[in-house]
């Protein structure tokens, strides 16, 4: 890959991480709930699933993902059954204290938020059909394509590493500020229609022609 071609690519990659969608949302949310050090891990997850979905781009899954109406409904709705899940599971998150909440979520295991980030990215489909329109245009079919694929993988990480950080870490400092019990159920609940919303535009979102 041409340092020019990167160059672009490298800026594309800062627009697809900063574009607001369930990955944001689950970044600031695992934020909001586990603080910055615990909660990031799930951004961990959800670069590795942008990572399964390069993949799947690479071998051609994407492709067929694409073609085929029967396998884009079933990712489909499998995408929006889980955000709902997520949105009504946060919704009904109980309205706790401060201190409380931060010590009941010392006890979720890290690999659960790294499993929960992985599926967000993993079972949305637009993301896959996303890659798949976006990536060939940046590669050079004349070259070997694994280490543009690696490049591009890497970028990708890069940036969705760096940017999820920033959403994860005002999350995070949201928390320390909220006292009340109102304060958390209104949170709670806003973060839980967010969810929803984002499976939403997921069940209307259309495979392209």
């Amino acid at each position: 890959m041409e340092l020019s071609t990167w160059l672009a690519f490298f800026a594309a990659a800062w627009a697809i991480s900063l574009s607001p969608g369930p990955g944001a949302l689950a970044a600031m949310s695992a934020g909001l709930n586990h603080g910055f050090r615990k909660g990031y891990f799930t951004t961990l997850g959800l670069v590795l699933g942008i990572w399964v979905q390069l993949v799947v781009v690479g071998v051609g899954l994407g492709a067929l993902l694409a073609a085929s109406a029967t396998a884009f409904v079933v990712v489909k709705w499998a995408g929006v059954a889980y955000l709902v899940y997520l949105g009504v599971q946060q919704w009904r998150a109980p309205v706790r204290p401060l201190a409380e909440l931060q010590a009941g979520a010392a006890s979720v295991r890290r690999r659960d938020l790294v499993l929960r980030g992985l599926l967000i990215n993993i079972v949305n489909p637009k993301g896959t059909v996303f890659l798949l329109a976006v990536v060939p245009q940046f590669l050079t079919l004349s070259q070997p394509l694994t280490p543009q694929y690696l490049v591009i993988a890497a970028t990708l990480g890069f940036t969705d590493l760096t940017v999820m950080a920033g959403y994860t870490a005002l999350a995070a400092k949201v928390l320390g500020t909220l006292k009340s019990a109102r304060a958390m159920k209104w949170m709670n609940r806003t973060f839980g229609g967010l969810f929803v919303a984002a499976g939403a535009l997921l069940s209307v979102f259309k495979r392209t022609a």
